[in-house]
């Protein structure tokens, strides 16, 4: 199960692929990591879906990470009076907290809009269909110019890309959700509306070390502190659908490759999101514009790229992975690859860790053919390589189960659950066993082995050795997998 690539692809579980049957061809596929949106589906079917993804882990040995993506809070408009209301550039209209306001008011009921917009502010309505410039606030009465006109319907969302809203990112109803995650065991936590640092804070003490925490960057507000939030969450996704909206299009490239870059330098997994093959959700092949859009990603040295509505709702799911894989694939192996990726200047602390996870990088493209096998307790090993992008593949050993799922969205990393080892020796014939046995390293590869001593300690990298995989079929043990439990 050694996928040819070293990006990962996520893929959002919906009607379309909830099936068990149609589970196992995603992942067969090609899909590393499974996303469940609860801004979509009942409590039921979610609970379906990760079990039917623990019961595929057993089947095939191998783990599988789930990503639950809370929904968020939603600002939307309310109830308009006859349901919808026309509106033309040029246009005055004005907006109350209440609903109960009258025909000449579109009630608009987030108490927060009110204390944190301003004159001159942009507010979007409808996916930005519908634009206006905030004119004045006073109270809870605001008017505004219409800019871009349309019609104004029940409930359509709202943006305010220029406020910042005093909104909890995590609602009662995340509340419900991630409770209800957390029960399941899902590996990842996605976290929208963040707009800052404390935001991470507030999620991480709902989490603990339940699941890993990825912020999802779709908001002005948080590229304004873009360091600190990518600092503060385990992981980051690039949600180029709403962040589309609040900033215009034209700047969404830029930012992806600034998020990307900081991300990798942080050792942060990041994941670029949205409309990547759209045309998908009703056609059997993709875009010209979208193969290129999926390689852009791929040679900014994204971790992995996500399928949104293809996969979930679109009538071609295991083709969009498919047409995914090959993309991957086919860039990564195009000679203006390697140095693209390479060539950021990361920089490195003056620490053995790190000098070691980069020794094991380099040393791994000067030997040609090698492989790396990292044992890793808390995966800080495994990342600490693979932003270093090196050529060879990573094998990530670990003794704890969550850890192998989470590294999954890892780029360039196989991992693999191993039973701690205990002795140097032990740790050499577990790495040239576990590369022989995942059919990563034939006989006579080298092998560069990264790890720590005292064994099974967090943060002790300290150690490389270089051997040579000769392992006779015998000795190729069977995988122990059993922690792999519902």
């Amino acid at each position: 199960m050694h996928r040819q690539r070293k990006a990962k692809i996520v893929a959002t579980v919906g009607p379309s692929s909830a099936a068990p049957d149609v589970l196992e061809r995603l992942f067969l596929a090609g899909v590393d990591v499974f996303r469940m949106n609860f801004s979509h589906g009942e409590r039921a079917d979610h609970v379906a879906v990760h079990r039917s993804l623990r019961a595929l882990e057993r089947k095939h040995g191998r783990p599988i990470a789930v990503l639950q993506d809370l929904q968020g809070p939603k600002i939307r408009l309310g109830r308009i009076p006859g349901g919808e209301r026309r509106v033309a550039a040029g246009d005055l209209v004005s907006f109350t907290v209440d609903e109960a306001a009258g025909a000449q008011h579109i009630p608009l009921p987030h108490a927060e809009i009110f204390d944190a917009a301003r004159a001159g502010h942009g507010l979007l309505i409808d996916d930005g269909r519908i634009r206006l410039r905030i004119e004045e606030v006073r109270g809870n009465l605001m008017t505004a110019r219409v800019l871009a006109g349309g019609t104004l319907r029940d409930r359509k969302g709202v943006n305010l890309p220029d406020s910042v809203l005093a909104i909890s990112p995590i609602t009662d109803k995340d509340r419900r959700d991630l409770e209800l995650g957390l029960d399941l065991g899902v590996d990842w936590v996605a976290m929208s509306f963040v707009q800052s640092a404390d935001d991470i804070a507030a999620a991480r003490r709902l989490i603990g070390d339940g699941a890993a925490l990825m912020a999802k960057i779709e908001k002005p507000a948080a590229l304004a502190r873009i360091t600190e939030i990518v600092a503060a969450a385990d992981g980051i996704m690039v949600a180029r659908g709403d962040l589309g909206v609040e900033i215009p299009c034209e700047d969404v490239p830029g930012w992806q490759k600034q998020i990307v870059q900081l991300s990798r330098a942080a050792m942060k997994p990041v994941i670029v999101a949205t409309q990547m093959l759209e045309s998908m959700v009703s056609s059997p092949t993709p875009t010209r514009a979208e193969a290129s859009d999926v390689a852009t990603a791929i040679y900014d040295g994204a971790d992995a790229v996500m399928l949104s509505a293809e996969s979930a709702v679109g009538g071609y799911p295991v083709e969009s992975v498919e047409v995914m894989d090959r993309i991957i694939r086919r860039t990564e192996a195009h000679k203006l690859y390697r140095p693209f990726v390479t060539a950021i200047d990361i920089g490195i602390d003056a620490i053995p860790s790190e000098v070691v996870s980069k020794s094991a990088a380099d040393v791994a493209d000067q030997l040609d053919g090698a492989v790396i096998a990292a044992f890793t307790y808390s995966g800080a090993t495994a990342a600490r390589i693979a932003r270093w992008r090196p050529a060879a593949p990573i094998i990530a050993l670990t003794p704890r189960d969550e850890i192998a799922r989470r590294l999954n969205v890892l780029w360039g990393t196989h991992s693999v659950f191993s039973e701690d080892v205990s002795s140097y020796e032990e740790m050499i014939a577990r790495a040239t066993a576990t590369a022989a046995r995942e059919g990563i390293a034939p006989d006579g590869t080298q092998l560069i082995i990264v790890g720590g001593i005292p064994f099974g300690e967090a943060g002790t990298t300290n150690n490389l050795r270089i051997a040579r995989i000769s392992c006779p079929a015998s000795r190729r043990e069977a995988p122990a997998y059993g922690a792999f439990e519902i």
